[in-house]
């Protein structure tokens, strides 16, 4: 057997939540069959990846998306098919489907955008739609007001619509989490629908591994953005994984609450725009605390956040540095799909969580993760854990326990042998 592998984006560097999966089925499927890979890349950055990615593979093409959603917009409009669709839209991508598509016994189509390139009768197909997307407009729907609520329910109503479609004549379309496959399940959806949870590399996210340095790429566009809140005689908050702001009145160090993710993705955004205006003041009446709000591509929205006691790194080289420096960290998502690799990647790092109920969701914690739905609630919650250090601590090294017990990516990915007939 040989395979086709699409995505959306291209699966390495695993950095964020979706190419951390992508990886690691495309590495699961690599080691038991040849693969053809054919994907998208949006940062010039991802055009050439390294050999320990491509020697894997039986081929590897990587085509530009430089479509501006503008032009998705008007073209879905005139069209009649949603903007998720027509902003992945691209005859050099069909072309190149279409050459490897005579080679190939199998596909395996990752996200929902990259189905318009499927075969339509021929080599079974997987499709791993990882979350309901439908969902996820309909969601914004309902917090957005006038043109842009007409919009978002357009789109989910076109999108879930697709999706159904899709699944009908596919082998197996693949969600997430057990949650997310029954929501599409009551939606209509027919066919074969599986569950095909995330993992976590407990080895890479291991606290003892000790991090020296937890810092910023000294490259162009990364670091610290706005003003950070250390003493001229602090040690550098780009080398020292112990590093804490000192409070203002000088009687006590604040600790570290950390918040990771992708920070131009809109539940991202609301997530931290929420903890740093509405709960932080609220800490901060009980105990001193600094935020670090860790991840690439923050919009202005986010570096509008940077202060006295809030920190936006940009992109860094490594988050396990920051997770390890964290004394709680946070995921107060109000709108969430399937499982958070932020919440995975804390917990494996032994870190206490607190998390929104739409982050848990999805997540086998077995009660090592605190859930809070309030302001108040999560203000609660993590000041419980940084006036309790011991609690905190016991807190995640259960957290880390359960990650090792119910998470590793072997035993999650199993499934997909049988959906093609593979051995390793």
């Amino acid at each position: 057997m040989s395979l086709l592998f699409l995505a959306h984006r291209v699966p390495f560097p695993p950095d964020r939540g979706d190419k951390i999966r992508s990886f690691h089925i495309l590495q699961h499927l690599a080691r038991r069959t040849r693969v053809h890979l054919v994907a998208f890349a949006d940062d010039v950055a991802d055009f050439d990846p390294p050999a320990m990615f491509t020697d894997m593979l039986a081929s590897c093409t990587i085509l530009p998306r430089g479509k501006s959603q503008a032009r998705a917009a008007v073209e879905a409009l005139a069209s009649g098919k949603p903007v998720s669709l027509t902003a992945f839209a691209s005859g050099a991508m069909q072309a190149a489907v279409d050459r490897v598509l005579p080679d190939v016994t199998g596909v395996y189509c990752f996200s929902g955008q990259m189905a318009q390139y499927l075969p339509v009768d021929g080599s079974p197909v997987v499709m791993d739609f990882v979350d309901v997307d439908s969902a996820k407009f309909s969601g914004f729907a309902d917090d957005a007001k006038g043109p842009m609520q007409w919009i978002m329910r357009r789109e989910a109503r076109l999108l879930g619509a697709f999706e159904r479609e899709i699944a009908a004549r596919v082998s197996a379309s693949l969600f997430v989490s057990e949650a997310e496959a029954a929501l599409f399940r009551k939606g209509g959806a027919e066919g074969r629908v599986l569950a095909v949870e995330n993992g976590i590399d407990s080895v890479k996210f291991d606290p003892a591994a000790g991090f020296a340095n937890f810092g910023h790429h000294p490259g162009e566009g990364r670091g610290p953005i706005g003003e950070v809140a250390v003493t001229a005689d602090s040690p550098s908050l780009s080398t020292s994984p112990d590093w804490a702001p000192a409070s203002a009145g000088g009687e006590k160090e604040a600790q570290l609450i950390v918040f990771t993710g992708q920070m131009d993705y809109r539940p991202n955004i609301e997530a931290v725009t929420w903890f740093v205006r509405d709960i932080l003041p609220l800490i901060h009446e009980r105990c001193p605390a600094h935020v670090a709000i860790v991840g690439r591509a923050p919009t202005a929205a986010v570096k509008a956040l940077a202060g006295e006691q809030v920190t936006v790194t940009g992109a860094v080289d490594d988050v396990r540095g920051w997770l390890a420096a964290a004394a709680v960290c946070v995921a107060p998502l109000k709108l969430a799909r399937g499982i958070q690799n932020k919440v995975l990647e804390a917990m494996a790092m032994a870190r206490p969580v607190v998390a929104s109920a739409a982050a848990a969701e999805g997540i086998d914690h077995a009660g090592t993760i605190r859930v809070a739905a309030t302001a108040h609630a999560f203000a609660d919650q993590v000041v419980a854990l940084l006036e309790a250090p011991e609690t905190a601590g016991e807190l995640g090294q259960a957290a880390r326990a359960q990650v090792i017990r119910r998470y590793g990516w072997a035993a999650r990915l199993a499934p997909l042998d049988a959906l093609f007939g593979l051995t390793a």
